[in-house]
């Protein structure tokens, strides 16, 4: 094989990172850390790439908190363009640091218990599904059967 990837793993949110072939799911939620959408990449992508079709989706006058990852200008200024707040810690290569309340970010922990609850279920732990669109389902399924039932 000459370093070709199979076809059409690209466009199944399977990248290739440091623990091997992965994908991530990134997740909008309300306050209460209850899931409102997701998006899935391959792992080697930048989290700001998946912030766009997410931020659509953000109701006006609202702060958002997001991780380091989202910290960048573009992303900034979508959310302030929304009508709503960016809460994001800046990462440490900013030369100037935006507006950050480490305060209201505490609050951020509740999608990462999301995550965790999502992660109980084996299948989207480990991700048998060769197809995203298969993958999303599950995913979706198991945050309704977690948080709306």
């Amino acid at each position: 094989m000459c370093g070709r990837r199979p076809r059409g793993e690209l466009s199944q949110a399977i990248g290739h990172s440091r623990g091997g072939r992965t994908t991530k799911i990134h997740a909008l939620a309300d306050s209460l850390g209850r899931p409102l959408a997701f998006l899935l990449t391959g792992g080697q992508a930048a989290d700001c790439r998946a912030a766009e079709p997410l931020i659509e989706q953000v109701p006006a006058g609202i702060v958002v908190h997001a991780d380091r990852g989202y910290d960048t200008d573009r992303v900034r200024a979508l959310i302030e363009g929304r009508g709503s707040a960016p809460n994001i810690p800046p990462r440490c290569h900013r030369r100037w640091k935006n507006c950050f309340s480490p305060y209201l970010y505490r609050g951020r922990n509740a999608i990462e218990r999301m995550f965790g609850r999502l992660k109980d279920f084996r299948r989207i732990a480990t991700r048998y599904d060769k197809l995203a669109v298969n993958y999303l389902a599950a995913v979706c399924l198991a945050a309704t059967v977690s948080y709306w039932l």
